[in-house]
């Protein structure tokens, strides 16, 4: 089906017919603008190509700036960014729930309507990768390079830096770049699910900064999506690999579903290491306290 007999299918910057997925949607498709619908990643894709050294040079800055950050504030005071902060991490809250809503149903649509290989092997530029959703997994992919001020906060907060987190942010950065120039099609999964694990841990540091932490919430589940989400990361490189073993025509990238494996795996053993030592260990250590305490005064 061509874009001349069909309004719903158009053609990106590389010759690719997709079809918009808010057009199939009529109740949905006024909630969507219009340079949504029309979007073309392509340029902005091939100039992402053409500068491979970007995310080199960002991730080296970054590693010297936190570091030598951290050194030139060892004897100076904490400062009190509270404010700059609390609206950050709202941005980046509002920001991931409009992208969770935009790739989120693109992706449920794709499964309910294609095979779970198609989803792991087509090109994405076709089938996610451009209009609506397509605009939303760029802004994703872009959206790692802001996300490293993060740690800005921690440093001049003067906040313990673990290594989970700048290693998160480098792996992330350079991971999500490599993916999107060579076109990686089980690209939505992880972006969905990044999207809506931000939407609620950001939007939950936000209510921290504010001092308005709902008591109701445990912070224990932010880490359990987080831990979710490896476990799906790792679920669906996995079957990456048997798709690019046995099928040929499969368009997975043997290194890049490598990184990803490595790196989901990574990050499920350090987010569990994690998990356990804050939500259990600082348990037992407070009952080993309160069982030597009331042993003295037993005493």
């Amino acid at each position: 089906m061509s874009a001349t007999t069909d309004p719903c299918v158009a053609v990106n910057g590389a010759g690719l017919a997709y079809r918009e997925f808010s057009c199939d949607y009529p109740m949905l498709e006024p909630f969507y603008f219009e340079f949504e619908k029309k979007y073309d990643p392509v340029p902005m894709l091939e100039w992402m190509r053409d500068h491979p050294i970007v995310p080199i040079v960002v991730v080296t800055a970054y590693a010297v700036l936190i570091f030598g950050g951290q050194h030139a504030m060892r004897n100076k005071p904490a400062w009190n960014w509270r404010k700059a902060m609390a609206l950050w991490n709202l941005t980046l809250s509002v920001f991931s729930w409009v992208g969770m809503f935009r790739t989120l149903p693109q992706l449920v649509h794709n499964l309910y309507y294609t095979s779970l290989r198609d989803n792991l092997c087509l090109d994405p530029r076709v089938t996610y990768g451009s209009g609506s959703s397509g605009l939303w997994v760029q802004l994703f992919v872009l959206s790692k390079f802001p996300e490293l001020v993060d740690t800005f906060f921690i440093v001049i907060h003067k906040k313990p830096l673990i290594f989970l987190h700048w290693y998160h942010h480098i792996t992330v950065l350079l991971y999500c770049y490599h993916s999107y120039v060579t076109t990686s099609p089980p690209g939505i999964f992880f972006v969905v699910m990044n999207y809506s694990v931000h939407a609620t841990m950001y939007g939950y540091y936000f209510l921290m900064a504010v001092k308005m932490r709902p008591k109701w919430f445990n912070p224990i589940w932010i880490t359990i999506f987080q831990i979710s989400q490896m476990i799906v990361g790792v679920a669906v490189t996995l079957a990456g690999f048997y798709f690019y073993k046995t099928d040929p025509t499969c368009k997975i990238e043997k290194e890049n579903n490598t990184a990803a494996f490595v790196m989901y795996g990574s990050y499920l053993f350090l987010f569990l290491q994690f998990f356990f030592g804050r939500y259990f260990n600082k348990k037992k250590g407070k009952n080993s306290v309160s069982a030597t305490k009331t042993k003295q005064k037993s005493l």
